[in-house]
């Protein structure tokens, strides 16, 4: 099953968040079609999961998440900016959107009842890492280790250019210090710029 591409508008509304507050968006341009496929593909294919997505944005990858869910389980969009989470709800009105800041993930699990460790299936993010505070960083990562426990997936990408730089190297030192399992897979050359994603599994105890 496919889904409909994001209203042609996306791209302005991208850059209008970009031109308000340049310090929250980390991508020069929504991701491709095949990063978003990648993400997606964590989702599980089967059964009614529940999936949140951090850093919606203009809903480039929102878009294959609700075509691989195909109308099953329940689907969690949590956007910081309260424009581009308008219109990630206009374009996909199916989709939960949620206008919250990804560091209270906890709370907005708990506040639809899903609190619980490992109630969530997968967690996929778009969310700007290099330009997020370490500690904020460590937060938003506890919540989402705690809300996928042994059995869910956590996935989000970075880009080829920067994996040699500080931020990206302290960003997977962290990800390698909370889950057993951190996979990552073959650059996506088609996104501009180029990107990889980690794939993260078991929680470390």
């Amino acid at each position: 099953m496919t889904s409909a591409p994001p209203p042609r508008n996306s791209l302005a509304v991208f850059v209008s968040a970009v031109l308000r507050q340049p310090s929250l968006i980390g991508a020069v341009v929504p991701s491709s079609p095949a990063l978003a496929a990648r993400l997606a593909s964590v989702v599980p294919g089967q059964g009614e999961p529940l999936v949140v997505e951090l850093g919606a944005g203009t809903g480039a990858v929102s878009g294959a998440i609700e075509a691989r869910l195909g109308g099953r389980g329940r689907y969690l969009a949590i956007e910081l900016e309260q424009d581009l989470a308008q219109h990630v709800q206009s374009a996909y009105p199916a989709i939960e959107v949620v206008n919250a800041n990804a560091a209270d993930l906890d709370k907005v699990l708990a506040d639809r009842g899903h609190g619980e460790p490992g109630s969530v299936d997968a967690v996929v993010s778009g969310l700007p890492w290099v330009l997020i505070p370490e500690q904020v960083q460590r937060q938003i990562i506890g919540h989402v280790a705690d809300g996928i426990g042994q059995t869910g997936v956590f996935t989000t990408f970075a880009y080829v250019h920067a994996l040699g730089m500080v931020g990206a190297r302290k960003f997977r030192y962290l990800l390698e210090s909370v889950f057993d399992e951190v996979l990552l897979t073959r650059v996506v050359w088609r996104n501009v710029p180029p990107a990889i994603t980690y794939v993260c599994r078991r929680p470390k105890t």
